[in-house]
């Protein structure tokens, strides 16, 4: 057997021909478990939710993100700094981040904007410079989305 290498995985393994297939095995088996394991985000109890804004379908998800500290102030309807919202819009796949501003979680990006104030009239709009544009969106009438 030859002398060991160390991989960037922190194992020894031996310098040979077969070393390279074990080495390969454990970069794979390692990456696995880091994916398996990642924290995930959870999508909260308001999630896919469907409305129609200037007559375009349009999918609301909110997810809670990673959060260190469950604490935070400001963590009204369940959500916290640190949560999101994604928006399936016409041909437009946007993900917003809350805002901390205080009331009802709103989430922007800078450029979008999204709060609802009125559960079935959600505010949304695109943020422009000099001027805003927002859209008239109602809840469908046909109930919360499945996941997809």
């Amino acid at each position: 057997m030859g002398r060991c290498l160390h991989c960037q995985c922190g194992v020894w393994l031996p310098a040979t021909r077969g070393g390279n297939v074990l080495r390969a095995l454990v970069v794979v088996a390692l990456s696995l478990v880091m994916l398996l394991t990642a924290p995930c985000a959870y999508a909260s109890s308001s999630a896919g939710q469907r409305f129609l804004c200037e007559g375009d379908p349009l999918e609301a998800i909110a997810f809670n993100g990673a959060v260190d500290a469950v604490d935070i102030p400001n963590s009204n309807a369940d959500t916290v700094p640190g949560a999101f919202l994604v928006v399936r819009w016409r041909h437009l796949s946007l993900q917003l981040p809350r805002t901390n501003n205080a009331g009802v979680p709103s989430y922007s990006d800078g450029r979008w904007w999204w709060q609802a104030r009125d559960p079935d009239h959600p505010d949304f709009a695109q943020l422009l410079r000099g001027h805003g544009e927002r859209y008239s969106c109602e809840r469908e009438q046909s109930g919360p989305a499945s996941p997809q």
